[in-house]
């Protein structure tokens, strides 16, 4: 079927998952973001923004631009698009912000293109897009806000993705008023790390995978650990450590930050505990006076869609 336009959904998403830094993903229900598309005749890109972020219209500083434009390339310079946008994660949340851009933009170009292009295909184009935000080629938020679920990116170069299945789990996720950018993020972390820190992570992320896989939450809640990353990012987080305790306490299996920050989200088993945790995590900044959002919402099977 031959479409010239189209509206898609492209969903928030938690990267890391804690242990798992570039390589583990998972898709929320809640936020996404709202993009239309419609095919032009000639190559060119026209960018709308229906937010307050101000961010590009210029392709080439946009991230759902530049994704296009690599797909314009592959289709010989034969054809453009036009895009509005409607961002409804905010930018430099952690919550894959730039991933429902770039992502939102392959799929939903592919869409219009008849569906030539296959799942690696459109994680490749759409990491053109991280690359602009971030500065690296990642694939840990571009691959769930995809194909739903939780991912695995075994490897980039080839590119090596695997779904892995969960059980049912419920995402409290609090993300404070203020912005982490991605890239500042990084630049901080350490450039090499202890053996014995490197053997504790692998364990931890061997153990998530087999406890989603094996619906075990008992392993889930004890292979949330972050070793490595956590410790060095959590600082930039105000309230980090206390919210992690008090989730914990409000009987969250575990979770932290999401993605680069300053977003955290926790992991539990049932809706109550989810709303406990909330409620929890509320009292905190309330107290704090740090200005937040709060959600409380489930694993996004479907990843982008048309709605």
């Amino acid at each position: 079927m031959n479409m010239k336009s189209i509206r898609i959904k492209a969903p928030g998403t938690v990267a890391n998952l804690v242990c798992g830094f570039d390589i583990l993903g998972m898709a929320l229900k809640e936020p996404f973001d709202v993009m239309e598309f419609t095919l032009l005749d000639k190559p060119e890109i026209i960018i709308h923004h229906k937010d307050s972020f101000g961010l590009s219209v210029v392709p080439e500083q946009n991230v759902a631009g530049v994704v296009l434009q690599s797909i314009i390339e592959r289709m010989n310079n034969t054809i453009g698009f036009e895009v509005t946008i409607e961002k409804r994660i905010m930018p430099g949340s952690g919550l894959g912000s730039s991933a429902a851009s770039a992502a939102g933009a392959a799929v939903g170009a592919n869409y219009l293109l008849n569906n030539i292009f296959d799942t690696n295909e459109l994680v490749q184009f759409a990491m053109n897009g991280e690359k602009l935000a971030s500065g690296v080629k990642h694939a840990d938020n571009i691959t769930p806000c995809i194909l739903g679920g939780v991912s695995l990116i075994r490897s980039i170069l080839p590119l090596d993705i695997i779904s892995i299945p969960s059980p049912e789990l419920f995402i409290t996720v609090v993300h404070p008023q203020i912005e982490v950018k991605t890239s500042d993020a990084r630049q901080i972390l350490k450039k090499q790390v202890l053996l014995k820190d490197a053997i504790k992570q692998w364990g931890n992320i061997a153990g998530l995978v087999s406890g989603l896989m094996k619906n075990d939450y008992e392993l889930i809640g004890r292979s949330l650990e972050d070793v490595i990353i956590e410790p060095i990012r959590s600082i930039l987080i105000p309230g980090f450590d206390e919210v992690k305790k008090k989730s914990k306490e409000a009987g969250a299996l575990g979770g932290g930050i999401s993605g680069s920050g300053p977003s955290i989200f926790m992991l539990s088993n049932n809706f109550d505990t989810a709303n406990n945790v909330e409620g929890a995590i509320q009292e905190i900044y309330n107290r704090m006076g740090i200005a937040f959002h709060t959600y409380v919402t489930t694993i996004n099977t479907k990843g982008v869609e048309i709605f």
